[in-house]
């Protein structure tokens, strides 16, 4: 990835590789490949998974590095993560239409956060929530389909149905978000944006999705988090990616092998693992968010009171 060109806070993160993508999509489209293919699809998931993962991997690594907790406080706050993914997991059990509906909305929140250049909050909700609706706009059988195995039974299409009718406003409200993005100097990530919302309504939806979740959102956070841990060694950082990628892949294979009610589909349980990992990787992230801002404004309040 190229990170001379990263920029973080106002503006956007957009690695060459992206591009590259997309243009391998768009010819592979055009010469008709069978990208929705039982073979497509599966390369599809195994590039979401093995590429998007890893930008949530250094969430205790930035805990660590952020926070004077001691080793038993931090022991405990990696449980606390841990059984939050663990508590996921198992709502996709009990009630998989509760679980298919919480992921949708902490996609759309996360997705949203990736506009911080935009300060409004309305317009952060509408992008992230048109990453998701999109798809069922182009391809709305497909999602449909993955949605009720999802869900386990036809309160995965109702959700779908309920996509369909949020994407003409979400898209809307984000194609001003769009200029706006525009007009703040993101212009790389505003033509990057549209172009992978035009990709997710276009292209099958596996596809899409791959394009924007592991060369678009993925690179952002993964540049923030190298920002913060720049004295991690080069092997280190490679190191704790892949370890952390692999314990939740682990994890979720070995709980998926002792238990019944999962999808038989391999997609529908990739989105499945995905959404046990974004609960606790967006209420982490959240929490530092938050203490960053706390440290930032103690000064100026200091300086108030003198």
């Amino acid at each position: 990835m190229n990170h001379h060109r990263v920029q973080i806070g106002r503006g956007g993160v957009v690695p060459a590789a992206f591009w590259l993508a997309g243009v391998y999509l768009v010819i592979a489209s055009a010469a008709q490949l069978p990208l929705d293919g039982p073979t497509g699809t599966t390369i599809a998931t195994l590039v979401f998974v093995a590429g998007g993962l890893p930008h949530g991997a250094y969430d205790i690594a930035l805990l660590a590095r952020s926070t004077r907790l001691r080793s038993g406080g931090l022991g405990l706050a990696v449980m606390a993560y841990i059984g939050v993914a663990a508590a996921m997991a198992v709502l996709w059990l009990v009630a998989p239409v509760a679980a298919l509906i919480l992921f949708l909305i902490v996609a759309a929140i996360h997705f949203g956060e990736d506009w911080t250049m935009i300060d409004e909050p309305l317009l952060r909700m509408a992008a992230g929530t048109a990453i998701i609706a999109a798809p069922a706009i182009g391809h709305p059988a497909t999602v449909a389909q993955l949605f009720v195995s999802m869900a386990g039974g036809p309160g995965g299409e109702v959700v779908a149905q309920a996509m369909i009718a949020l994407a003409p406003v979400a898209l809307l409200v984000t194609g001003v978000g769009i200029g706006v993005a525009w007009h703040e100097g993101a212009r790389e990530w505003a033509a990057a944006t549209a172009f992978a919302i035009l990709a997710l309504i276009v292209m099958p939806p596996v596809a899409g999705f791959a394009l924007f979740f592991v060369f678009l959102h993925s690179p952002r956070h993964i540049a923030a988090a190298r920002t913060v841990l720049a004295g991690m060694s080069r092997t280190m950082w490679l190191a704790t990616g892949a370890g952390m990628s692999a314990f939740a892949i682990g994890g979720w294979l070995v709980f998926a092998t002792h238990v019944e009610g999962l999808p038989t589909d391999m997609t529908a349980q990739a989105f499945q693992l995905l959404a046990a990992v974004a609960l606790p990787h967006l209420l982490l992230s959240r929490w530092l968010e938050r203490r960053l801002e706390r440290r930032l404004e103690l000064p100026s309040a200091v300086l108030r009171q003198t």
